[in-house]
């Protein structure tokens, strides 16, 4: 008897010790959950060409709020919707993107309950009843007619794997370990042309700055005069200069090339009426109250003689084929992006690092660079034979060629800054404060000792 109790009381034990066992144990996962794995995310997108739009949305958990990011082909040109449609350089990039996208493949499955994705930091940014922590990078990739080619969550890299990140397809709770090699930038300047001024520093051959600054109350100038810089050969030379100085080959160097490699970290639109006068030639321009205004919250200004100003001065920069560009520096913007303003709190003027500068930039062609030759006195040489020509039918072709070259080069400069013009009319351009303290400097800075 006394052994059959003992018998109860340890087949009791046992079958509480197994309970307890299974009750602490990690669920057991079934083979059917590794069903999928190693197939790709989206075995219907093959061909990266065929996409058209890329959005992407990161969430900052400081202000709670999500970040859209967008790049897209619309009306037979690349924009960026996200970025007041401003052009896009994107279709190579956004196709190398995509093709990244195409082999990504369900490497390991991971967990499929809901309340690993905050840990895992898949949580869809755009889910308006989750809480702060925890959010994801929504990356989606659509073709023709918005039609949906892939479309994931991208969450936190997989400790211990390197090169691994975590993922979610939106509307499924399945998490995957991934190996991932895509570069999906959100950053305005990878999406864009950046050489901004179409401009080389071998052709660059004067340089003009302008210092003044302006009331902005009355509008009044306070006109501190011009510094002009010329090329000649391969050195450069002032407009004026203390005895025994010259200007350092390397400074002026590293100028050019700050003016040539232009950082723009965002734009600002300028109202439409506005960006059409200044298509315009010069002489018809009509600028309205508002322009006005824009202008001026920009940091831009017209006189009472219709000269536009900038409370920061300006800079000339003259080509070899008669171009003239002209940077007039306004405002300060602080940040960048969507979240960019003029506001001057306390908070951002110690962030000296996001302080940026509104740039206005305009060209125009110069009809005195080019000096119109004579013409020649006659044109009979071309209506005979080379054969037939006389020395002075050879003389008047050599003069004519001449003049014909003189109004190729009137042509094509006229050209180059019409098309600049045109491109620049419509927009504020924003650059980043080491591009601007590179480009913004104090004539004298470039002077030294011979």
């Amino acid at each position: 008897m006394i052994e059959t109790k003992k018998t109860i009381i340890f087949a009791a034990v046992a079958v509480a010790l197994l309970i307890i066992a299974l009750i602490a144990s990690p669920k057991k996962i079934t083979p059917e959950a590794f069903s999928d794995q190693g197939q790709k995310f989206f075995p219907e997108f093959t061909n990266p060409n065929d996409a058209t739009t890329l959005e992407v949305v990161d969430f900052d958990e400081a202000t709670g709020s999500a970040h859209p990011f967008k790049v897209t082909f619309q009306d037979g040109k690349w924009i960026i919707p996200s970025h007041n449609n401003y052009p896009a350089d994107a279709k190579d990039r956004l196709a190398k993107t995509a093709a990244g996208v195409i082999d990504i493949r369900k490497d390991e499955f991971r967990t499929n309950n809901v309340s690993d994705q905050e840990i895992c930091g898949v949580v869809d940014p755009l889910d308006e009843t989750a809480g702060l922590s925890g959010r994801g990078q929504r990356v989606t990739i659509k073709g023709k007619n918005d039609v949906v080619l892939a479309d994931l969550i991208i969450g936190k890299p997989v400790e211990g794997k390197r090169g691994f990140r975590y993922v979610r397809v939106p509307g499924q709770n399945r998490i995957y370990a991934v190996k991932m090699d895509v570069d999906i930038s959100t950053n305005f300047q990878d999406w864009i042309n950046r050489d901004l001024l179409e401009l080389s520093k071998d052709k660059i051959e004067k340089v003009v700055f302008k210092d003044y600054s302006i009331n902005e109350r009355t509008l009044s100038v306070d006109n501190r005069g011009e510094f002009i810089l010329k090329r000649k050969g391969d050195r450069w030379v002032a407009s004026r200069f203390a005895k025994g100085r010259k200007i350092d080959s390397t400074k002026m160097d590293n100028l050019l090339k700050a003016v040539v490699g232009l950082n723009i970290v965002d734009v600002r639109p300028k109202p439409a009426g506005l960006s059409a006068n200044l298509k315009k030639d010069e002489s018809q321009q009509k600028i309205s109250q508002a322009d006005v205004l824009s202008l001026q919250n920009k940091g831009f200004y017209f006189t009472r003689d219709g000269q536009l100003l900038s409370n920061e001065g300006e800079l000339e920069i003259h080509t070899d084929e008669g171009v003239v560009y002209t940077l007039r520096f306004g405002e300060v913007v602080f940040g960048a992006g969507l979240e960019a303003n003029e506001s001057k709190t306390a908070k951002d003027k110690e962030a000296k690092a996001a302080e940026n500068r509104y740039l206005f930039i305009s060209a125009k062609f110069d009809p005195h660079y080019f000096k119109e030759p004579p013409k020649p006195k006659n044109t009979d040489y071309k209506k005979k034979a080379d054969s037939l020509w006389t020395d002075i039918d050879k003389k008047n072709k050599a003069v004519g060629d001449k003049h014909d070259q003189w109004e190729k080069n009137v042509a094509k400069g006229k050209k180059i800054s019409t098309d600049l013009n045109n491109r620049f009319a419509d927009w504020y351009y924003i650059i980043s404060s080491d591009s601007y303290n590179k480009i913004h400097l104090k004539p004298t800075s470039l002077i030294v000792k011979k």
